[in-house]
């Protein structure tokens, strides 16, 4: 049974509204995302973006939206979310499945068909892989990304002192209370309902045979702990670009 349309649209905007609880300021640290790719691509005709843990293509379609002839792989695990995004919107990306940091997953993302890598996006996706295996996953991604071309990062990652990180998490949490996105359908209820309608019956079987990512809160690597992996993965500057709580977008430049 297949996903139309107009059911990927809907189950779309629902993990759209679901997502605004998760992050402080989501529009906008998508927004410093697109500006960071946008500056490093210019005068590049055809640019090429991957997306990592992409999900239905959140980012991916504002990056198609704000580099229109940009080529943009988005990598997830999860068949139901790919398959929502690709039927939202076929033409933003090309829509991989495999585990970040699987072994061979950057085998499976086919990149000698399209060249170079200008730009590796992604938000929170890559506070799951263990410091370890999360420095090889930093120094796989150096190999494939030209000189010049950049890592972005937007995701909670709180300061290295904990003084600072209490302080950045009350920041966050005073920002959302003004904005009213702490409420509405969280991540349970989301895929709760998503386990109600029939036409998606077969790809959360096939979700259920897939390798997920770590559970829980993740591998609780601070900001500072994320730029000396990335150092040493190989990444000549790294630095924060913009933060709102401990909400931020982290760029390494290789």
């Amino acid at each position: 049974m297949g996903v139309g349309t107009a059911l990927a649209e809907t189950w779309v905007r629902r993990w759209e509204r679901q997502q605004e609880r998760y992050a402080v300021d989501r529009e906008e640290r998508f927004t410093v995302i697109a500006d960071v790719v946008e500056s490093v691509t210019q005068g590049q005709a055809e640019p090429l973006v991957v997306d990592l843990g992409s999900g239905p293509g959140s980012l991916a379609h504002r990056i198609a939206a704000r580099l229109p002839r940009a080529r943009i792989l988005a990598v997830d695990v999860d068949p139901l979310l790919l398959e929502l995004g690709r039927t939202h919107a076929p033409d933003a990306a090309r829509y991989v499945e495999v585990l970040i940091g699987e072994d061979g997953w950057l085998a499976e993302l086919d990149l000698e068909l399209d060249g170079p890598v200008d730009a590796v996006v992604s938000t929170t996706a890559l506070h799951y892989p263990e410091p370890a295996r999360l420095r090889e996953i930093y120094r796989e991604l150096a190999a494939v990304l030209r000189p010049g071309g950049v890592l972005v990062n937007g995701d909670h990652l709180a300061p290295a002192d904990p003084v600072l990180a209490r302080l950045t998490a009350a920041v966050g949490r005073a920002r959302e209370q003004r904005q009213g996105t702490g409420g509405g359908e969280d991540w349970a209820r989301w895929w709760a309902e998503v386990r109600r309608v029939p036409e998606f019956a077969e790809l959360l079987a096939a979700r259920e045979l897939r390798p997920a990512p770590a559970s829980g809160e993740g591998n609780g690597l601070s900001v500072r702990e994320h730029e000396q992996l990335l150092r040493e993965g190989g990444f000549r500057e790294v630095g924060t670009v913009w933060r709102c709580g401990d909400s931020c977008v982290l760029v390494a430049v290789r």
